[in-house]
């Protein structure tokens, strides 16, 4: 995958759906030049940096872009994290496509962070999932690893993942494993685990990584006495910023949260004029 392409396809796009500024061109001369200020209105980790000062030199490479944090920096209200110069009709067009991406990886690295300082005494790593906005996915998990979290797979095709509906139309447990590690000998094998006996199983067929789905915590703990840390363990669904310590200190390797990505709140940044310049 080329990322460089890629997230340069993903501001493409996003400039083109606005298409052109009718607004600010038909108020403001060429030769008017103004100066914005990006401010954070709310504290939280700060991300997109880069992604924003891409999108405002995408629409013209004589808009200056100054930023005073980078990514990973814990901003407060009030803030300063960015000054923009430059014709007042393009940093306009840039404005709300380069917050729009600052504030939603703000907000994933924001959210991932918490999560983060909950188990940071324990040997638990918060990963993501594909839960992601379509399209976006390279922005959501860039965002999660600046909040201090880790990236599960990309896709479905750097890791296999078996699931419950694999098993189920597979027939069993071994079948699936076996069929993938037939079609893709290199590739490292998650499996989904629903019961105990499961992961029993799974111990035998030496899989990289065993999913612990929705299992209660006292079945948690029974997981890692049954695998005695020879496989990898990730707690997966319906974990919440409340339970997700107990979790961690019930002995897995992994958390998967969803939530990081998936319904995450924007983090509130906005840009303002304060002076022609």
């Amino acid at each position: 995958m080329n990322t460089e392409k890629l997230i340069d396809s993903i501001i493409n796009l996003a400039l083109t759906e606005d298409g052109p500024d009718i607004t600010s061109e038909a108020i403001f001369a060429a030769d008017t030049y103004i100066n914005g200020v990006i401010r954070a209105k709310e504290s939280g980790v700060l991300a997109g940096c880069g992604i924003a000062r891409m999108v405002f030199q995408k629409t013209s490479n004589e808009i200056q872009v100054d930023f005073y944090h980078v990514d990973g920096y814990r901003v407060q209200p009030g803030d300063t994290v960015a000054e923009i110069r430059g014709s007042a009709s393009e940093v306009l067009k840039a404005e709300r496509v380069a917050l729009n991406f600052m504030q939603r990886m703000s907000g994933i690295a924001t959210a991932t962070a918490r999560y983060v300082a909950e188990v940071n005494d324990t040997s638990a790593r918060i990963i993501d999932t594909r839960k992601t906005v379509p399209g976006h996915r390279i922005l959501d998990k860039l965002a999660v690893r600046i909040g201090g979290g880790y990236n599960h797979r990309m896709g479905l095709y750097d890791m296999a993942l078996i699931k419950d509906n694999h098993i189920d139309v597979a027939g069993s447990i071994r079948k699936a494993v076996e069929k993938v590690r037939q079609a893709h000998p290199d590739l490292p094998i998650e499996v989904e685990a629903r019961t105990l006996i499961d992961v029993e199983e799974l111990l035998g067929l030496k899989v990289d990584r065993i999913m612990l789905d929705n299992f209660e915590i006292n079945e948690i703990e029974k997981a890692v006495l049954i695998v005695g840390g020879k496989v990898p363990l990730e707690a997966s669904g319906g974990i919440t910023l409340e339970t997700v310590r107990e979790v961690a200190l019930a002995g897995v390797d992994y958390i998967s949260v969803g939530e990081i990505t998936h319904s995450v709140k924007g983090l509130d940044i906005s840009m303002t004029v304060e002076e022609n310049a």
